[in-house]
């Protein structure tokens, strides 16, 4: 039995969720969001509260109850208050700005890298913090771990792309050979 599932998820005011045969739909004042529903899982509004429970007792359904409760809750979540990651950017030379619809960084590479923000993700950047913002969920973490698997920080100087506050373990150096060989 699902622990995530079989609790009730509450709709704040202001937000407004549908659900069709095929698709879940949440509006609220920081847009609007739709996912796909699946046959197996039934999703149900009462009120101003939206249950999720499984069609059937296989073990298929069972495992996306937990799943679809949880898009729904970040989908409600994410259209009240936008979903928020931050990337710093550690090393010499490395730099990041917003062309237009682009992310424009200097990794140490011989030319600078362009990424395309995805839509629906706001990207804002401030000295050496990348701040990616929006109401998806699934959107937001994607493009930051894009973005980060670009250049991932490296063991030895910790130079490279991190989200703020990750701790980086670094390695010691290689030693001086002793002189009494």
């Amino acid at each position: 039995m699902s622990r995530v599932g079989k609790n009730a998820i509450k709709i704040p005011a202001g937000t407004e969720v549908k659900v069709a045969s095929d698709a879940i739909t949440v509006k609220g004042k920081g847009g609007t969001l739709s996912r796909a529903a699946h046959r197996m899982v039934e999703v149900k509004v009462n009120g101003s509260e939206v249950t999720v429970a499984p069609v059937g007792n296989t073990r298929l359904a069972k495992a996306l109850w937990g799943t679809y409760a949880a898009h729904v809750r970040n989908m409600i979540s994410g259209v009240n208050t936008p979903f928020v990651k931050k990337l710093q950017i550690e090393g010499i030379g490395y730099k990041a700005e917003v062309q237009g619809k682009n992310l424009k960084l200097a990794l140490g590479f011989s030319h600078p890298v362009l990424v395309a923000i995805p839509e629906g993700v706001a990207t804002k950047v401030e000295k050496n913090i990348v701040t990616i913002e929006g109401a998806d969920k699934e959107r937001v973490g994607q493009f930051a771990a894009s973005v980060r698997a670009l250049k991932k920080p490296e063991p030895y100087k910790g130079k490279g792309i991190r989200y703020e506050g990750e701790v980086v373990r670094e390695k010691a150096g290689k030693k001086a050979a002793s002189a009494s060989a």
